[in-house]
């Protein structure tokens, strides 16, 4: 069974010095956890947050571009780079794990189409196009208020992404950004990490009106694993806690200063006391897997587990070792071997593949 995780944010952790070719006492993602997840295939987002100018964005997209590769050239034993379907299958032949790359922020394209194409040069297969702010390209879900939607030039941005043969990912996209794409899109489009708004309201999840409008297009919803997406009690237990505004603090000094013993330490603490908190966990993963499913249809629904990105994860899912827990309890409700093949990857691989035809 091919495993394809459509969404991490571990480039970010590159520059935070973590090493993946060792099996990391703290964090979500290194190879020997792929390896032990069985995963064939994770989208590494080159990530940059909205608090960066544009060519502060620039130069943190392309550091984290290096460091992916410099990475994985180490471990030519264990991964290697893939930008297409086709990669992805020889390498899982080959027991070898495929990292592509996706961009979360269409920050460091800078109004730029050339710039676009040569990010897809580079091996990008996704944009993301916003992340928690409204961009040159469209609005938020974070924010919402500055184009009403698509920009003119997003619009430039999705015909040439359809063009490309790239996936245009509505992650945190706006409700209006999310319509709007899909009413000028010429090709099927992705969530590559969210959840459902009917279990849990954060604006950032899709509504089931959303969720069916993707799935009537051939896209995909790849359920997030953050806990806050995927329960209202979790969101209200961490805002009367306290203890994410200190995580957050933690974090930033720890991006600041990553080989800082103190930093280092502030930090890790910070993610236990996270933890400790009554947080939901497989379960209710599978409560959202099921939910995309019943709306949108089993072609619909895939994984994209934030990993990397979130500062706790759910209970008994620390990290993508732990992956098969999630494929196991779908078994336990009665889903067919087919039906969990295609959540785990063949669902995104189709995606995947039908977009790519765009590619001129």
């Amino acid at each position: 069974m091919l495993i394809l995780d459509s969404h991490c944010d571990t480039p970010s952790q590159i520059l935070r010095l973590r090493d993946l070719g060792k099996n990391n006492a703290r964090g979500h993602i290194d190879f020997p956890k792929l390896k032990a997840g069985g995963v064939g295939a994770s989208f590494f987002a080159l990530f940059t947050p909205q608090t960066m100018s544009p060519d502060q964005a620039t130069r943190h997209a392309l550091a984290m571009l290096a460091g992916v590769h410099d990475q994985v050239e180490a471990h030519p034993d264990i991964v290697a780079m893939a930008s297409s379907p086709d990669d992805i299958l020889r390498n899982h032949k080959k027991g070898i794990i495929s990292i592509l790359l996706g961009m979360e922020n269409g920050l460091p394209i800078q109004h730029s189409l050339s710039l676009l194409r040569e990010f897809y040069r580079a091996g990008v297969r996704y944009l993301t196009l916003t992340h928690n702010g409204d961009n040159e390209i469209a609005d938020s879900a974070a924010q919402g208020t500055r184009w009403g939607g698509l920009s003119p030039f997003g619009r430039e941005v999705v015909a040439e992404m359809n063009r490309l043969g790239m996936l245009v990912d509505l992650a945190h996209a706006s409700d209006k950004t999310f319509f709007d794409v899909l009413a000028c899109s010429s090709a099927p489009v992705v969530s590559t990490h969210s959840c459902c708004r009917a279990l849990a309201s954060h604006r950032r999840n899709m509504t089931d009106e959303m969720i069916r409008a993707l799935a009537d297009r051939g896209g995909v919803i790849q359920i997030n694993f953050y806990p806050v997406f995927l329960s209202d009690d979790f969101a209200r237990t961490l805002e009367s806690s306290g203890e994410g505004d200190a995580a957050d603090a933690a974090e930033e000094a720890f991006i600041a200063n990553p080989s800082d013993p103190a930093c280092i330490a502030r930090w890790n603490e910070a993610q236990d006391r996270l933890a400790a908190l009554p947080r939901p966990g497989v379960k209710e993963v599978v409560d959202h897997i099921d939910h995309a499913v019943q709306i949108g249809g089993i072609e619909a629904v895939g994984i994209g587990t934030d990993y990397d990105g979130i500062n706790v994860t759910p209970e008994g899912l620390e990290d993508i070792s732990q992956i098969g827990r999630v494929f196991a309890e779908m078994r336990r409700r009665g889903y067919s071997q087919d039906a969990i093949e295609k959540v785990a990857g063949g669902n995104f691989l189709r995606v995947f593949r039908e977009v790519s035809k765009g590619r001129k």
